[in-house]
């Protein structure tokens, strides 16, 4: 089939050429905001006095038919097109006559391209960014509901001060709320319009770039059009911010299936986020957060495959560009869909608060707090610090914990040691001790809440 860039060829390629050339297979999710810069660029050209205000209405009114159409499945996308470009004018010249071969006046398909991908990319931004936003509510709500459930904080792996649930979660709502920082700065970046930078260097057409930046909901235009065309920074600057996301998303999977695992057992999962074992009829197995987890390697292969794609081209249009759609459209497609299910599965999530502050207590987290209390009567650190660490390794040889030593056990190493120790060492007590902004005291949780709350 001859191409509608016949000319100085004859356009005909083999078939195997032309798969291997054609990008409609994916590009093609692009349609709506081909033909909305299409009719765009029609009433600009009208506007300008370089088509007539009847050939405008007769291309804008084919192209909504065209996008009416293709929603409403009357019009299937024809696979054996180049791309939707071309798919979208060959139909519309197919219905409209030569009108329609009017359309690419002032216009290429390198600016036009870069033109759809901005549009698309910025409605997909919009959409993670709410996803992510709903994946934060349901943490923040988790975190309010256990802020004052004592669990253990580690370093190393290793048990190291008593914190609470609530704080632990909030840790990962800070994070997402970065990641939305991050989406709106690339957001911000990517919404400049390349349309009328042409294929490198303008037009002889006295376009206005501006009117149509302008109705496509831009904040300006490309400043200069090699560089309008060439441009896929936005491009790695959003797969770089959901790389970024899914680590956090990762992170918090790797915990997740460390605390629903029976040598912890901080969490269960709800069945709906679990699935079975076909030999072992025991297993609860968290398999959406690992594959959350394993799918952070995936858009992470996708960042470095647009990177590389993109490190050795030349100015301006290269061919090699048509590579960035499936990197990005993946790394979209994978982040949208973990948020989705890591949502429903943060939503369901139930903690397991006795277990939780029995490993708190298990791990003599609280031997700095009774260190802190020896001192507080006039003894030196270091000695005090020294009986502490004997009482620790009391507690391991008898299997038992500090707070359920008897006193005399206490007094025998030092007469500073009273009853008001217990209140002391008491986990809730270490942990609201920690008044500090930011710190884990449920009063700085809930404020903490608050604040995540206020921002959304």
């Amino acid at each position: 089939m001859a191409k509608m860039w016949a000319g100085v060829t004859d356009g005909v390629t083999e078939k195997i050429a032309d798969d291997f050339n054609s990008s409609i297979r994916f590009d093609s999710r692009m349609y709506r905001q081909d033909i909305t810069g299409s009719m765009t660029h029609a009433a600009m050209l009208a506007a300008q006095g370089i088509i007539t205000n009847e050939d405008a209405d007769a291309l804008i009114a084919g192209l909504e038919q065209i996008l009416a159409d293709i929603e409403s499945g009357v019009l299937p996308i024809d696979m054996e097109c180049e791309d939707i470009h071309m798919f979208v004018e060959q139909v519309l010249t197919q219905r409209i006559g030569d009108v329609g071969k009017k359309l690419h006046t002032a216009r290429s398909r390198n600016d036009q391209v870069a033109l759809d991908i901005r549009m698309y990319l910025r409605d997909e931004i919009d959409e993670i960014s709410e996803l992510t936003r709903a994946l934060i509510r349901a943490v923040t709500d988790q975190a309010e509901r256990y802020a004052d459930t004592i669990m253990p904080g580690y370093t190393h792996l290793q048990r190291a001060q008593p914190i609470t649930f609530g704080h632990h979660l909030m840790a990962y709502a800070m994070m997402l709320l970065r990641d939305l920082d991050r989406l709106a700065d690339t957001r911000k970046r990517m919404n400049l319009s390349p349309i009328g930078c042409c294929a490198l260097a303008g037009t002889t057409y006295n376009t206005d770039r501006r009117f149509e930046a302008a109705r496509l909901g831009f904040d300006g235009i490309c400043m200069n059009s090699l560089d309008g065309v060439s441009d896929r920074d936005f491009c790695v600057e959003l797969m770089s911010a959901i790389a970024t996301e899914m680590m956090h998303l990762s992170r918090f999977s790797e915990e997740i299936i460390l605390w629903s695992s029976w040598e912890f057992k901080f969490v269960e999962l709800s069945d709906s986020y679990t699935t079975g074992s076909s030999i072992m009829p025991q297993k609860r197995n968290p398999d959406m957060a690992e594959l959350v987890r394993g799918k952070t390697g995936r858009v992470y292969g996708d960042l470095m495959a647009l990177l590389t794609t993109l490190k050795g081209l030349p100015l301006a249009y290269n061919k090699d560009m048509q590579e960035d759609k499936e990197a990005v459209f993946d790394a979209v497609d994978t982040v949208k869909m973990c948020l989705e299910v890591f949502t429903g599965m943060i939503a369901t999530m139930k903690a397991i608060p006795e277990n939780m502050k029995r490993a708190a207590q298990k791990g003599f987290i609280n031997a700095t707090d009774l260190a802190d209390y020896l001192v507080k009567k006039g003894m030196p650190f270091r000695s005090a610090y020294k009986i502490s660490g004997s009482l620790v390794a009391s507690c391991i040889r008898e299997n038992t914990v500090l707070e359920e030593l008897p006193l005399d056990r206490y007094q025998a190493l030092s007469e500073l040691f009273d009853s008001d120790l217990y209140e002391a060492i008491d986990l809730k007590t270490c942990v609201e001790k920690r008044i500090s902004e930011g710190g884990t005291s449920v009063a700085s949780v809930l404020a903490q809440v608050e604040y995540v709350k206020s921002i959304l």
